[in-house]
């Protein structure tokens, strides 16, 4: 048995040094309880694996990582204490994710979405299929970006660009993502293997702790504002968990309608 074998909404494949990650939940690789809770171990079981330098995250299916399961979503609504549970393992994914010292390319397959958009986004090299959109709609479903989308945002595309995006929860093509910084690649589908193929060849191409330790020391600055920050984001997460506004807004998207907010 290896470590990955616990594993159900991941699957993962080794070609030499390279280990490839996907998401593999329902049709758009939504978080659940389950998901999220091997999320919180999945990058601290990745730095431990021996026969890797390299990872490269995906997803199943036609998406990437969609953003939270409404069912779960639904259980968090009716019982706040399920929402408070996951706190600890939402900081654990954001903090384990930074300190992960193997290089990790996410190959954007497809849609990236609130904690999916920022799991990518704290990948250090992003490449998406140019159909792929990626955004933050945390806002939508009544909730504070807490999960890391504040942190990492605003220092890829700066705080005006940052916070807008944030605020509407508006989705981005990968070629409007690419415009802006927020990723660095956006290709056809049918090239998408091999873009991400040339950058981890040029990658294993150099002396393995030359790169991991040049990733950690860009990444300190990173981890300094997640310590700086998270705590609080994600109690403000858990207290908009809690309004009236968001059961009405996952309704509402739910039943595909305008939400009735009121403010409370």
């Amino acid at each position: 048995m290896t470590r990955f074998d616990r594993y159900s909404r991941f699957t993962f494949r080794r070609e030499g040094r390279i280990l490839t990650v996907a998401f593999s939940g329902n049709a758009v690789n939504a978080v659940d309880a389950v998901m999220h809770d091997e999320l919180a171990d999945l990058f601290v079981d990745l730095q431990r694996d021996p026969d890797s330098d390299l990872i490269v995250l995906t997803g199943e299916h036609r998406a990437f990582c969609a953003g939270g399961d409404f069912d779960w979503f639904d259980r968090q609504i009716s019982d706040p204490r399920t929402f408070r549970d996951i706190a600890y393992d939402a900081k654990r994914i954001v903090s384990t994710l930074l300190d992960l010292e193997k290089p990790i390319i996410a190959r954007l397959n497809g849609a990236a979405a609130g904690l999916g958009a920022t799991i990518a986004l704290l990948c250090d090299v992003i490449v998406a299929d140019e159909t792929a959109r990626i955004g933050d709609p945390h806002v939508k479903v009544g909730l504070v970006a807490g999960d890391g989308g504040a942190i990492i945002w605003p220092q890829l595309i700066g705080f005006a660009r940052a916070k807008e995006l944030l605020m509407t929860g508006d989705l981005l093509t990968a070629r409007e993502a690419v415009a802006m910084g927020l990723i660095n690649h956006a290709v056809p589908a049918g090239d998408l293997d091999a873009k991400v193929a040339e950058i981890a060849g040029k990658i294993l191409g150099n002396p393995r702790w030359a790169v991991r330790w040049t990733k950690t020391t860009a990444n300190i600055a990173l981890k300094q504002l997640m310590v700086s920050m998270t705590d609080a984001a994600v109690a403000y997460e858990a207290m908009s968990n809690m309004t009236a506004d968001r059961k009405e807004a996952v309704d509402a998207f739910r039943e595909r309608r305008a939400p009735k907010l009121t403010g409370e």
